[in-house]
């Protein structure tokens, strides 16, 4: 439990400081000077500074500073990734350095680098993965590609079908059925059919643990032949020469980010037209467990669930959502629009309900996982059969 807890802290934290450093490296580069830029959380333990004079002046703990003339770095006592303090709806200011004083497509560009910045570490993390091997569907790769450790794994369970009454899940791999191998999908399903009036006896590899389970196939509506109900692929560790790993990583990235649009676009839908939320949508507990869980499998699938992590803050942080990255994307637009910022005050209010609403959504599905914990390996497998 408390390695789960130490690696979801130091994911999260990379993710964070990866996002945050976005927004602070942009906004020098457009000669921003932000009040501050923390490692960790306030309340602050250690600073330093640049004074009037040139010289470098030390600050300890939450103490006032009147006489900075640039940005603050700090260590701060929360170890949770870091932050940086554009100020930027502050209206007062006529320094030619300040966020609201810049022209509205470079605020833009500041907002938005945490986003890019958390793409850019999932092409990092994927491209670094496939130069070292990363668990991968076998369907249309590239002829350089270097494959080991090939294996069957199940991509879908039919519900209702034998699998689904086995236990089986996506993700799991065909080890053997009746103690016999398998070199490819195809022999599995031409096998099942010849012997679908008979009980076969499956070697399964499950979340790195190996079972067996007796099934009886059926015959199959999908394919009107002798099947126990599930959908298979190849998969196995593929390897690249690095400059090709590179392109690899940043198709696979922008690939994986359009699957997560989409499933955010039917979330969203399902709400409107009353579906409701999917059983499978994790918060912080669920993402914790499934941390711990995908580090014990292996460095290189939490180097994998990091970048699909990283992927999925960059695009929830870019939704038009007030309080958000996008929401704040939205009011800079507008006032490109009206030739005037929205009163400050009232988008204040704006981006604190929008906070605040946020606030009661995570808690709400912080205890839809405690209440729904056993459900986590599931969220596991499914992920797992992303790729």
């Amino acid at each position: 439990m408390l390695l789960t807890i130490i690696i979801f802290l130091l994911v999260l934290s990379l993710l964070v400081l990866v996002h945050e450093f976005g927004h602070f490296w942009t906004a020098r580069r457009f000669g921003m000077k932000p009040d501050e830029f923390g490692l960790g959380f306030p309340p602050r333990a250690y600073g330093i500074y640049k004074t009037a004079s040139g010289k470098w002046k030390k600050v300890r703990g939450n103490k006032e500073v009147k006489d900075a003339v640039d940005t603050i770095y700090s260590v701060n006592w929360i170890p949770l990734g870091g932050f940086v303090k554009l100020n930027e709806d502050e209206s007062s200011s006529d320094d030619p350095h300040h966020f609201i004083n810049k022209k509205i497509w470079q605020r833009i560009v500041v907002v938005s680098a945490g986003v890019i910045m958390n793409i850019l570490l999932a092409i990092v993390l994927i491209s670094f993965g496939l130069m070292i091997g990363m668990p991968q569907s076998l369907d249309g790769l590239d002829k350089n590609a270097v494959i080991t450790e090939r294996k069957i794994q199940i991509i879908q369970v039919m519900d209702p079908s034998p699998a689904k009454q086995a236990g089986l899940a996506v993700g799991d791999a065909i080890l053997k059925i009746d103690g016999r191998e398998f070199a490819d999908y195809p022999s599995i399903q031409k096998y099942v059919d010849e012997n679908k009036s008979k009980e076969l006896t499956y070697e399964i590899n499950h979340a790195g643990e190996t079972k067996e389970v007796k099934i009886k196939p059926e015959v199959r509506v999908e394919t009107g032949k002798g099947g126990i109900g599930v959908a298979l692929t190849e998969t196995g560790l593929v390897k690249y020469p690095w400059y090709q790993a590179i392109w690899q990583g940043t198709k696979q990235t922008f690939i994986l980010a359009w699957v997560i649009l989409a499933a955010f676009y039917e979330l969203i839908k399902g709400i409107f037209i009353g579906n409701g939320v999917s059983a499978d949508v994790a918060g912080p507990v669920g993402i914790a467990s499934l941390t711990g869980q995908v580090a014990r499998m292996g460095f290189v699938y939490l180097l994998q669930f990091t970048a699909l992590l990283s992927i999925n803050l960059a695009i929830i942080n870019f939704l038009p959502i007030p309080a958000l990255d996008g929401g704040r994307v939205l009011f800079l637009i507008i006032e490109k629009v009206k030739k005037k910022p929205v009163r400050r005050e009232l988008e204040a209010v704006i981006h604190n309900i929008g906070f605040l609403l946020l606030m009661i959504l995570i808690v709400l599905v912080t205890l839809h996982d405690i209440l729904n914990i056993a459900r986590v390996q599931q969220i596991l497998q499914i992920i797992k059969g992303w790729f």
